[in-house]
């Protein structure tokens, strides 16, 4: 590809926000046309741009950045003759993949994932949600804060009638915290949306008579069963600051337990 550096790619799907992996030629060994330190990218397509090698190499790269993606954890992949395979996971731990070229190459790479941080939506201008924008922000994740919301940084903003345009993802978080101010349409919008993690901060009861309410006006069960309340892990939390701080931990074990799942999955079909 005439005038191609990756690097400039690398960047501008970076600040797109698209999701992609970069492979990295690791080591080489016999004939092979690709080359140690030779670098490409792979799109959430499954488009590959850069040399990395032939038809076989390219498809085992397809797949291992499929996985990379799902998990957010690095591959380390070797793809060699058949003849040569023995086991999908050689000696070394690295993931195999059998390869009919003719040139009977063995090539060793690491496929990196990029994807943004998940996304912290957060349904309500209550002083909690104040409080737990800016512990999300300090944790690195992306606050999307509803309207009204007071804050001292520039977060993104939303509406209720603009919740389906956000495209939340099944791995961002939910979280309601009207308390008392629109409850029932903000938690109407927060189980509409994708995201597999929803909380409300409100007692068990209260959300219980909600939930029966959405499920009367015609909500799926299954959807209304995605709701964790109360939001947060028991620390004996009292002003806004500290149910903030139980909100954001309860987050971070979510997110690192679903990670630990999936990597545990991954190295099960290995």
């Amino acid at each position: 590809m005439a005038n191609f550096d990756i690097f400039d790619r690398i960047e501008q799907l970076r600040q797109s926000g698209q999701p992609f992996c970069v492979a990295t030629v690791l080591r080489t060994a016999d004939a092979t046309s690709a080359k140690a330190g030779g670098k490409a990218l792979i799109n959430c397509d499954g488009e590959i741009s850069g040399h990395l090698g032939g038809a076989c190499v390219q498809r085992a790269v397809r797949a291992s950045a499929q996985a990379a993606l799902a998990s957010g954890v690095p591959q380390m992949i070797r793809v060699k003759p058949s003849e040569k395979v023995v086991s999908m996971t050689d000696p070394d731990d690295v993931q195999t993949f059998k390869s009919g070229c003719p040139s009977g190459g063995t090539v060793d790479l690491l496929v990196e994932p990029y994807q943004q941080t998940p996304r912290l939506v957060i349904f309500g201008d209550s002083p909690i949600a104040s409080a737990l924008a800016a512990h999300g922000a300090l944790a690195g994740l992306r606050i999307y804060l509803e309207d009204g919301a007071v804050a001292s940084d520039d977060y993104d903003r939303f509406s209720l009638d603009q919740v389906e345009d956000l495209g939340i993802e099944g791995r961002d978080f939910a979280v309601v915290a009207s308390q008392g101010r629109n409850d029932g349409a903000a938690l109407r919008a927060a189980l509409n949306s994708s995201a597999d993690r929803v909380s409300m901060v409100a007692s068990r009861r209260k959300a219980d008579t909600l939930l029966a309410k959405l499920i009367s006006q015609g909500m799926d069960p299954m959807r209304a069963a995605r709701l964790k309340s109360p939001a947060g892990l028991d620390i004996h939390a009292i002003d806004p600051h500290e149910i903030a701080l139980s909100i954001l931990a309860e987050i971070v074990l979510w997110r690192n337990s679903d990670t630990a799942q999936e990597v545990s999955h991954d190295e099960r079909l290995a």
